[in-house]
């Protein structure tokens, strides 16, 4: 299977809301701002975004879902929005990634429309910055 590039979200964490549980697993909500690249959509995430992570008693994050919506211009200079849903885990990633997301995307744009039904994959890597999320889709 051959995987194509789909956009890359360029991350910037907000304000974190933590809920500590001392007898089971945690929960931190990561609120995020940033803009999009890539060949078919340019654009910004806009307010409201969220990463929920479930963090083990031990430590380990091992779950997370984010859901955002990002507005801009597909590859045809049409103003749209993309919906994300991005859920993934976190220490099943391999060396050098953050996590593998295995995202869902909705869009009212036309030449986009593909999208809401392709096979995707998300990764993300840190950078000074934040995070990008790099999302794939299956060829």
């Amino acid at each position: 299977m051959k995987w194509e590039e789909v956009l890359i979200v360029h991350v910037v964490i907000g304000k974190t809301i933590n809920l500590r549980n001392d007898d089971g697993d945690s929960v931190v909500m990561i609120s995020f701002t940033g803009h999009v690249t890539g060949k078919y959509f340019e654009g910004s995430v806009l307010e409201g975004a969220v990463d929920t992570q479930i963090i083990g008693r031990f430590g380990d994050r091992h779950s997370l879902s984010a859901r955002y919506l990002l507005q801009g211009t597909d590859h045809t200079g049409q103003a749209c929005e993309i919906y994300i849903e991005n859920n993934g885990d976190i220490h099943k990633s391999p060396k050098n990634v953050l996590f593998r997301t295995s995202p869902r995307i909705i869009t009212n744009s036309k030449a986009l429309d593909y999208l809401n039904g392709d096979v995707l994959v998300g990764e993300g890597l840190q950078t000074e910055s934040g995070i990008d999320i790099t999302i794939y889709r299956a060829l």
